[in-house]
């Protein structure tokens, strides 16, 4: 055999087979895929003995808590999608991206409760906000280009003074923003959690605005994951971070289009403020939560990775609402194991590109 005929590289070795076996890496995949449809059916259909319930509290339990997770990283992937375009993968590092959320949550309360709309309300957490990113990106972190440090500075200088503003308008209570009729209420899911003495299935219901939440966080993921990947405009933004000069040179205005990223991350940070509003409350303090939160995400998933802030979403949720029901003590302990592991694993995160 010439050397033409060999494989070129050990890629095509690993894809071809795995570990020297007879199974291929598509076949170990589909194994893979197979065994977790077998566990999902068996979470669903599955009536639970007694000695699984005394050590998991009941199936309903556990379910609740993996659906909560699940739901949960989809308002986690809402803020940090936004955070990972501004600060993952434009660079920009903007510490006052929980207090967008905030603004967001208390502008999309105002337009809802005075008009009796909450679309209003959502389409206004969207729109103030981005309008408010465009001014920050213009006025400050254009004027602190490549300057972490300052920007860090500037940044956590806006939070503080924005909330102190929020606190001076809206006080210090708890706000909720009411849901549409249409979104109230619970569905019945095919979840079989118990089964009566008479034979009857009992089924799982589920807060039906929680199961929208999601729905719209994937919507929103795949949007943004097609516009860098697959559109002229994500192409420019790629090409902006790596050379700027060159994307410039081109005739492109560089400015303009780092001021509309800028503005779709802070856009989606108001929108997730209405919508977490919506679903849990509006308080002072969120701010800061959900900051750290969108950091694990992206430190987790990797900087500037959409795909990546979605599985760090899906960790994080997962940790946090499984930790309450199983390990309230140490539950938000989880979080940041799971940071240490992936920074120790893999620095550059769980989709990030090393540099």
């Amino acid at each position: 055999m010439s050397i033409l005929d060999q494989p070129s590289s050990s890629s095509q070795l690993s894809s071809s087979s795995v570990a020297g076996g007879g199974m291929t890496r598509r076949q170990a995949w589909g194994l893979f895929w197979l065994l977790a449809a077998a566990l999902i059916a068996w979470l669903v259909f599955a009536v639970w003995p007694a000695w699984l319930n005394a050590i998991l509290i009941s199936k309903k339990a556990f379910v609740s808590a993996i659906l909560n997770g699940v739901t949960l990283a989809g308002l986690y992937f809402l803020v940090a999608s936004g955070f990972t375009l501004i600060f993952g993968l434009m660079r920009n590092v903007n510490l006052a991206h929980g207090s967008l959320y905030l603004l967001g949550a208390y502008i999309g309360y105002e337009v809802a409760n005075r008009t009796g709309y909450w679309l209003l309300g959502v389409a206004a957490g969207f729109i103030v906000l981005a309008a408010v990113g465009i001014v920050m990106q213009i006025f400050v972190f254009r004027r602190l280009e490549g300057d972490d440090l300052r920007q860090t500075l500037v940044s956590i200088g806006i939070s503080i003074v924005a909330a102190d503003l929020m606190l001076a308008v809206w006080a210090g209570g708890t706000y909720q923003i009411a849901v549409p009729e249409w979104l109230d209420g619970a569905l019945t899911l095919p979840v079989i959690t118990a089964v009566r003495s008479n034979g009857a299935s009992v089924f799982l219901t589920y807060p039906l605005y929680r199961l929208v939440v999601l729905a719209a966080a994937i919507v929103i993921g795949v949007g943004l994951w097609l516009m860098l990947n697959k559109t002229r405009v994500g192409m420019m933004i790629r090409a902006g971070v790596d050379d700027r000069a060159m994307l410039s040179a081109s005739g492109v205005n560089v400015h303009a289009v780092f001021a509309i990223v800028f503005a779709v991350g802070a856009g989606l940070a108001g929108f997730a403020g209405v919508v977490g509003g919506s679903a849990l409350s509006v308080a002072p303090g969120e701010d800061i939560r959900y900051l750290l939160a969108s950091l694990v995400v992206v430190i987790v998933g990797g900087m500037g990775s959409i795909s990546g802030a979605a599985i760090g979403a899906l960790l994080i949720g997962l940790a946090e609402q499984i930790g309450l029901v199983y390990f309230p003590t140490y539950g938000i302990v989880l979080t940041f194991v799971i940071m240490v592991v992936a920074l120790a694993v893999r620095p550059q995160g769980i989709m990030g590109k090393a540099r």
